[in-house]
């Protein structure tokens, strides 16, 4: 027979001895601490044994204790190994887990997604959003879109599309750019987020590939995603440089404008990456082949805003 067990109890009682203390339980388990020790009051009660030597900072678990902790673990972690196999079956039967940057996400691929929705009904995307620090592994997503130089070895890797750069603005702040020297006016925002060395695309790269001088003292803000960078520009907050696919949109419907015609290319792209044995996989076909015509389909770049008289 299996006892009707108390599990919220078990799984507060089982983190306390992991951590050997009540507080750094509640934070893992999201609850108060008065909340745990009333969990394993009530297990005590309910068994009759007393499980945990109290201490002023550290609690240790009784020799009944530590046979029922040692239980708990080894049974939760049986279950979490099965639900998670069951999820990932789950997953790999009907989902695609798509991993990119947040800017990238936010700017391209959100507001195209819903053509492949009408072309797949039976698939879906998830998208799992990341800083692109650490290598693609394929673990946890089944495509990655990566930003850089191409390089990823032990991957299969297919160019998705190349970018230019070239400043952006609210159309209200059009008036007060007539030149580059006109940017002392303003604020350049900037994307902190570029870890990639001299091949970093900044204004300082723009500038020197365009032969310009950006003028001294400007003012920048620093902002942490490539998307805040653009809302900002929309909100008539600065101006930013532009990266050619997560503007593009903007760019089309009027929200952002080019107030200067030079542009220059970017030394990063985007790629698409997955595991060698990914191949033969009917999904990840499905969608390398809607990107991929989603990248060629993407508008013509405007031309520069004319001044107003």
């Amino acid at each position: 027979m299996i006892l009707n067990l108390p599990y919220s109890a078990l799984r507060a009682f089982e983190a306390v001895v992991r951590h050997s203390g009540f507080s750094p339980a509640a934070e893992e388990l999201g609850v108060s601490q008065s909340a745990v020790s009333q969990h394993v009051r009530s297990l005590e009660e309910w068994l009759g044994r007393d499980l945990l030597v109290r201490g002023a900072r550290r609690s240790r678990p009784t020799r009944d204790g530590e046979q029922l902790a040692l239980a708990i673990a080894d049974g939760l972690g049986r279950i979490s190994d099965v639900c998670a196999q069951l999820r990932d079956r789950t997953r790999t039967d009907r989902t695609i887990v798509i991993s990119c940057l947040p800017g990238f996400a936010f700017n391209w691929l959100f507001p195209r997604l819903l053509s492949f929705d009408l072309a797949n009904p039976d698939l879906s995307i998830s998208i799992a959003t990341d800083t692109g620090f650490y290598p693609f592994s394929g673990a946890e997503s089944d495509i990655g879109i990566r930003y850089g130089l191409g390089e990823y070895p032990g991957l299969e890797v297919d160019l998705l599309m190349q970018e230019r750069l070239f400043p952006v603005c609210a159309p209200a702040l059009l008036p007060q750019l007539q030149d580059i020297g006109d940017l002392s006016k303003h604020t350049l925002l900037v994307d902190e987020n570029l870890h990639h060395g001299a091949s970093s695309p900044t204004w300082e790269f723009w500038a020197r590939r365009t032969n310009l001088i950006l003028p001294s003292g400007i003012r920048t803000r620093r902002l942490g995603q490539a998307n805040m960078v653009i809302q900002a520009a929309i909100e008539g907050l600065g101006v930013a440089l532009g990266r050619e696919p997560l503007v593009i949109d903007a760019l089309c419907d009027g929200r952002l404008v080019r107030p200067f015609r030079q542009l220059t290319q970017s030394p990063l792209s985007y790629w698409l990456v997955r595991r060698p044995e990914a191949k033969d996989s009917q999904k990840v076909n499905e969608f390398l082949k809607w990107i991929k015509a989603e990248a060629m389909s993407q508008p013509d770049l405007p031309p520069p805003a004319e001044q107003p008289n």
